[in-house]
């Protein structure tokens, strides 16, 4: 491309643009350019601030987030930030790192300190026809890192909001940035001497006697106080538009001594300093802190007062050591750290609320999600991903629905065949019928991971208590070849089943929203963000049905499916959640499949280089043993994958894929190539350097779980509204999805109100239920369809129930 042809600035588009706003001879505030491709090469995002009115006047956005761009066209690049009109480009993954972008019209912006030093962009084109990786491809011959500055390197900091730190781009609760230590900060004056950090420790006092002083009303606490660290918290950002905080961080500490135990929050810039340093099981001198009544007790959770000890950056300075185990006192009296490991086979015993750890060995990671809580006035984005756990117990899993817990560099590296701790779960009850329930486990405010691989082994703090070597006696005599043959990585994944009968269903709704039309998911899903997951549940009719085999699935081509007239029953009469009679044209129900059956699951395909391979399940579980292990090194390949699609209509009233997007399949996992599979199954990357190219999933093959699925193509019988759905039925001998306990016979009414075929009967084979499914002409069904936004115009619908309507 000729601006990537030369370094001169009469070929550079961004120097010829940006010369036009300095020139002297300019009167427009604004400059454009054309046809002139320009690439995005990194994306940050950070909380607005109060001064946004002031920065923005003619702006009225809803969004609390800022962006900053990277851009370049192969020259130099530039910082830019992005005019929050943008914004909604970026949340639905249209503009993303590795966007071809095209006339981009700039202003001269101020930066925080208001000598009008940065550059704004106030509007721009993405570029979707030139491909998901035009990018990538009019980049390969340069460095991107090596590219220069244009007007010299920016500063590190947001440019349009006076914030300390960016955000991680998909979710708040992680760290994100090189502000985040990861050694203790060294304390003014302090001297070389370790022995000296213990030398005053008789000048310090119990939590007993902080709490007895603050309860009778005194406010000086003179002395330190030294603690065992229990449990860790994960970051909390509570940045919001109308704050001024700079830095609005906190995270909370509970520990113990010998007398009480209490609540320590760290506040602000200290959790740059201390956050990714302070561990469970680490003993701590605090002193210069500020005492309070705790949350628990101001907020009615407790019926004792308790006190929580603030920890801030001035007004007293906190002073944090972390003494060192040598100089640790057995007078001291510190409490061991407090741990409740459950197996597998125990999971379903244990009540609904309780809280517990877990150990295992991942078989299954799910691909990367997002679900939006409510959190009073706030509404916030949530990670998460699914993983199931082995642990020799039981026949069946541990299921963990896994939300961030503010360790980004462990949770992005954990893989099929890692062995993983997890602390601090609860333990979440759903029932299915009056006699079946399904149980798993999510995040407390508490839980922490530890992976094997991940450097996070010196401070792990359960290693050789009881339970954990009971899992390794049992992992000597795992087959891993076998475990490694079933391990599968992203794809499509639910849990727990839903119920099987209406009646049910609509009571654990517990105030969800009710039904919905079909212009109303429309509107809904106009609304998503990238891999936002939302559940919906509206009346429809099947109109057409199509059988997709393992094979067919591999093609990338989305082309329409093949349909005929039926000849059609007398239609029944409608009735009054109708609101009016649809003409609906019936079409043959077809397959694209000879005649197979679903049941046995094909064998995955031999992984490359498999006699190569050098690992071991119970070398990397020497982790959890006591005493010292050698750190791993890290590994830096990472991230995301890009995705793009073709623009659809906007008055279109026909939703959903015709064919399962590369996402929704889950795949064998590579061991060789772990690195790869995980950052193709995740997040869109924020970093050029982490891109990978758009069809990199595809290099993967289907895991063996997977052997086709149904696509449904519904009629919304409130107005007509047209969907493409997809059908992914659970089956005998598949443990990714795995049917129900209940028999039925195996109809299309049983099998859709079920999710699946029965477990104790041979399946029929798809082009038998395709020559049957005239069953469901005018049959009304309430469907409970999963949604997700994939990225782009893309959204995802998979059937999950369809319960028939009498």
């Amino acid at each position: 491309m000729a601006a990537l042809s030369g370094s001169s600035s009469e070929c550079c588009t961004l120097k010829k643009t940006l010369n036009k706003l300095t020139s002297k001879t300019s009167a427009s505030p604004r400059a454009r350019t054309h046809s002139e491709p320009l690439y995005v090469i990194s994306l940050e995002r950070y909380g607005r601030d109060p001064d946004f009115e002031i920065r923005f006047p003619d702006v009225i956005s809803m969004s609390d987030s800022l962006f900053d761009a990277t851009i370049t066209d192969g020259d130099c690049k530039i910082r830019v930030s992005l005019d929050p009109a943008v914004n909604r480009l970026i949340s639905r993954n249209k503009l993303h790192c590795g966007s071809v972008i095209r006339n981009v019209e700039f202003s001269r912006g101020e930066d925080n300190d208001g000598d009008g030093g940065t550059y704004h962009v106030c509007s721009l084109e993405v570029d979707r026809m030139s491909g998901g990786d035009a990018a990538l491809r009019a980049l390969s011959s340069v460095n991107v890192r090596s590219i220069p500055w244009m007007g010299g390197e920016p500063d590190a900091g947001p440019l349009r909001a006076r914030r300390s730190s960016y955000l991680p781009l998909w979710n708040n609760q992680d760290f994100y940035g090189e502000m985040w230590r990861d050694t203790p900060p060294s304390e003014p004056g302090a001297e070389e001497e370790s022995g000296d950090e213990i030398e005053d420790t008789r000048s310090t006092i119990s939590l007993a006697v902080i709490r007895r002083r603050f309860l009778s009303g005194s406010r000086r606490f003179d002395g330190a106080v030294c603690v065992r660290i229990l449990h860790k918290s994960r970051l909390m950002y509570y940045g919001k538009a109308d704050q001024k905080c700079e830095c609005p961080y906190k995270a909370e500490l509970l520990v113990a001594d010998g007398t009480s135990s209490a609540c320590v929050v760290l506040w602000n810039t200290l959790c740059f300093d201390w956050y990714r340093i302070l561990q469970p099981g680490q003993v701590l001198k605090l002193s210069h802190y500020r005492v309070k009544e705790s949350f628990s007790s101001r907020s009615g959770q407790e019926s004792e007062p308790h006190i929580e000890i603030s920890l801030n950056s001035r007004n007293p300075t906190a002073q944090i050591s972390i003494i060192p185990k040598n100089q640790i006192s057995p007078d001291w009296a510190l409490p061991d750290l407090p741990h409740t490991f459950i197996c597998s086979r125990e999971l379903p015993s244990c009540p609904h609320g309780d809280i517990c750890d877990v150990i295992g060995v991942v078989i299954f990671i799910g691909r990367s999600e997002r679900v939006r809580r409510q959190d009073g006035q706030r509404s916030e984005l949530e990670e998460y991903r699914w993983l199931q756990l082995e642990d020799g117990t039981s026949d069946k899993p541990i299921m963990i629905k896994l939300f961030s817990t503010s360790q980004p560099e462990i949770q992005s590296r954990i893989y099929p065949m890692s062995l993983v701790v997890c602390t601090r779960l609860r333990v979440i009850r759903s029932t299915v019928d009056r006699a079946t329930m399904f149980g798993y486990l999510t995040n407390t405010s508490l839980t922490q991971v530890y992976c094997t691989g991940t450097g996070s082994h010196p401070v792990m703090p359960y290693r050789g208590v009881r339970p954990i070597r009971q899992f390794l006696q049992w992992l000597k005599q795992v087959d891993e070849s076998s475990m490694l043959e079933r391990a599968v990585i992203g794809g499509y994944f639910n849990y727990p089943p839903l119920p099987v009968s209406l009646h049910i269903f609509m009571e654990n709704r517990q105030g969800e929203a009710g039904l919905i039309s079909g212009g109303e998911i429309k509107l809904a899903c106009e609304r998503l963000n990238y891999r936002e997951r939302r559940r919906f549940a509206i009346q429809c009719v099947i109109t057409a049905a199509c059988y997709h085999h393992r094979e067919d699935s591999e093609q990338t081509q989305y082309s329409d499916l093949p349909s005929a007239p039926l000849s059609p029953r007398v239609p029944r009469q409608r009735e009054r959640i109708e609101p009016q009679r649809t003409s609906v044209k019936r079409k043959l129900f077809s397959s694209t499949t000879p005649r197979k059956r679903l049941a046995p699951p094909l064998q995955p395909p031999v992984i490359e280089d498999d006699a190569e391979r050098d690992f071991s399940l119970f070398d990397g579980a020497m982790e959890f043993l006591v005493g010292e292990c050698d750190d791993d090194s890290n590994d830096d390949e990472e991230d995301d994958e890009d995705f793009s699609t073709p623009p659809t209509s906007p008055m279109t009233s026909r939703l959903g894929l015709t064919r399962a997007a590369l996402e929704t399949l889950p795949r064998v996992f590579c061991y060789e190539r772990r690195h790869i599979q995980a950052a193709a199954v995740g997040m869109q990357a924020n970093a050029f350097h982490k891109l990978l190219p758009q069809r990199e999933l595809q290099s993967f093959s289907p895991a063996s779980c997977y052997t086709g699925y149904f696509t449904l193509t519904m009629r919304a019988l409130s107005d007509g509204v047209t969907l493409d759905v997809i059908f992914l039925p659970t089956g005998p001998g598949n443990l990714h999805w795995a049917p129900l306990p209940l028999s039925h016979d195996n109809s299309w009414e049983s099998l859709l109100s079920h999710g699946g075929f029965s477990p104790h009967a041979p399946p029929p084979s798809p082009a038998d239920l395709i020559t049957t499914a005239d069953q469901l002409t005018n049959q009304r069904l309430l469907c409970v369809l999963e949604a997700c936004a994939l990225g782009g115009d893309k959204v995802e619908f998979v059937l999950n129930r369809a319960f028939p309507l009498r």
